[in-house]
């Protein structure tokens, strides 16, 4: 059965699992003390970034999984805040159950049918109780942000960009209507569509996405919106009044599977329903439930993040904003050390800037643009980073070491040797520029970059599509700068590369004067 159709008010959560006591969820301080698995969606290629963030804030070993962009660590669920804090992770769900090795059936009916058995014997009890946890501690994030949350939004405007502001709840939007069509679409070709309609969801506003190649880690940003002010309102009360509301999303990834995300994601949601008596809803759910196939890896899980953590710092949005999630990798390869001045000459709308003057306070960041739009949309972002930290402090912000400049990155306004760490997420020649004008703009850039930063200590990482491009114009600035590491990332559907380089002890070409 379709988990769309055939819907019936049921006995709430009599029981959470097969054989189970009947208890149903237990209370939040009980919850707090078990161990949950958690799975992480990170950005492709940043998932040992990822690894050494929860080991760092958490104390937490993490297994990075064969189905790239994904990390698992287990932790106490009394840890969930901080969990939320990570700033690598682009999505949160707990882990029911992980099948290494799950053996499919040849036929679709077979393979399917398998899928909806496994319902009933999958441990959901412990995974729900965590549920239960992180939504509690969402409603009492919620009721205290709430007195404060309009006035904010109102001096916002106040900063003009109306039309930058409405887009990250429009991206939200088609993140959920992509989602919904995992259970209520057919698709198109054998790697599942719904991962693609997500990507290009996401590529209209934000450059930083997963390739569609990699469609698990994509669907991961598809959790809805409607849940946090709720989700307490579908819980059964002690009498079992309510019955929560549910989806079932699969991300699939492979070409030996006989059937498609949507048929496993209705098929499984039909179990799902019939096992719990939940209601199915598409889009105004309490409960997302996760079904993940990497070629023979299957994992089952809750999600525990509504929108994609990569939204934190951004509210007026670009043509190629950047994940912030993604900036913070950037940024930790660098390795940045306290008193540093760290500048980024081709900001855009300062996704980096900010992301390293809130992870990195005591160093010192430097944001720039050609572009007086891009400039004004940094500063606005600033400006709402700032009254965020106002409401939650209910105090005036202390500010944050971050200056935004309009300026030529060939001709930077800063004297020679004074920088020791550029950031930059560099034209693609796509929708900023153009690939011809790179062969002249990256030469010129990685020259005068050389010509700011300390020889000897002073290093860069700059993200780029234009590899080719890329690669030509650092062999001519090989005395200058020195290719270290090289992360393969994916971009909007791009295949793109972040590059460490290291300057070198040669001495730049003097400029002439500025002023």
């Amino acid at each position: 059965p379709s988990p769309s159709a055939g819907l019936r008010q049921g006995p709430g959560m009599a029981e959470t699992e097969a054989g189970g006591d009947g208890q149903g969820l237990a209370s939040c301080e009980e919850g707090s003390k078990i161990a949950a698995v958690i799975g992480a969606t990170v950005p492709t290629g940043f998932e040992l970034t990822a690894a050494a963030e929860v080991q760092e804030k958490l104390g937490s070993a993490s297994r990075i999984s064969r189905d790239r962009g994904k990390i698992y660590f287990e932790v106490p669920a009394g840890t969930l805040p901080q969990v939320h804090r990570l700033r690598s992770v682009d999505n949160l769900f707990v882990v029911v159950q992980e099948f290494k090795d799950y053996q499919f059936k040849a036929s679709k009916e077979d393979a399917l049918k398998d899928l909806e058995d496994l319902v009933k014997k999958l441990p959901w009890t412990s995974p729900l109780k965590v549920w239960e946890l992180n939504n509690s501690l969402k409603k009492k994030k919620s009721r205290r942000k709430k007195p404060s949350i309009q006035p904010a939004a109102s001096r916002e405007k106040l900063q003009g960009e109306g039309e930058e502001e409405g887009s990250d709840p429009k991206g939200t939007n088609r993140e959920e209507d992509s989602a919904e069509n995992s259970a209520s679409v057919e698709p198109a070709s054998d790697q599942d569509t719904e991962e693609t309609k997500a990507a290009e969801s996401q590529n209209r506003e934000e450059e930083q996405e997963e390739d569609p190649q990699q469609p698990d880690t994509k669907d991961e940003l598809q959790e809805g919106s409607g849940s946090e002010a709720k989700a307490g309102e579908g819980q059964p009360s002690e009498a079992g009044s309510k019955v929560l509301k549910f989806r079932v999303t699969c991300n699939r990834a492979g070409d030996k599977h006989s059937f498609t995300s949507n048929e496993a994601a209705r098929d499984f949601g039909g179990a799902v329903q019939e096992h719990f008596q939940w209601k199915a809803d598409m889009t105004d759910f309490d409960v997302e439930v996760l079904l993940n196939i990497h070629n023979n890896e299957v994992v089952v899980g809750i999600a525990l993040t509504e929108e994609s953590l990569h939204r934190r710092n951004i509210t007026h949005f670009g043509p190629t904003t950047l994940r912030s999630t993604l900036a913070y990798g950037m940024l930790r390869l660098c390795d940045p050390q306290p008193t540093d001045i760290i500048v980024d000459p081709m900001c855009g709308t300062g996704a980096i800037p900010i992301e390293g003057a809130t992870e990195w306070p005591s160093c010192y960041h430097i944001a720039g643009d050609n572009n007086p739009q891009a400039v004004k949309r940094a500063a606005n972002n600033i400006c709402s980073l700032l009254k965020k930290q106002e409401i939650k402090e209910s105090s005036t912000a202390p500010g944050i070491p971050l200056d935004i400049i309009q300026w030529d990155i060939c001709n930077l306004p800063l004297r020679t040797g004074c920088v020791d760490i550029i950031v930059s997420d560099m034209p693609f020649g796509k929708r900023i520029g153009s690939k011809k004008k790179n062969w002249d703009l990256y030469p010129a850039c990685l020259m005068e970059m050389g010509r700011i930063c300390v020889p000897g200590t002073g290093r860069a990482v700059l993200l780029t599509q234009d590899k080719k491009c890329f690669a030509k114009a650092l062999s001519r600035m090989g005395h200058i700068w020195h290719k270290g590491q090289t992360v393969w990332v994916n971009v909007g559907g791009l295949h793109a590369a972040v590059y460490l380089l290291r300057r070198t002890w040669e001495r730049a070409e003097e400029r002439r004067s500025f002023w």
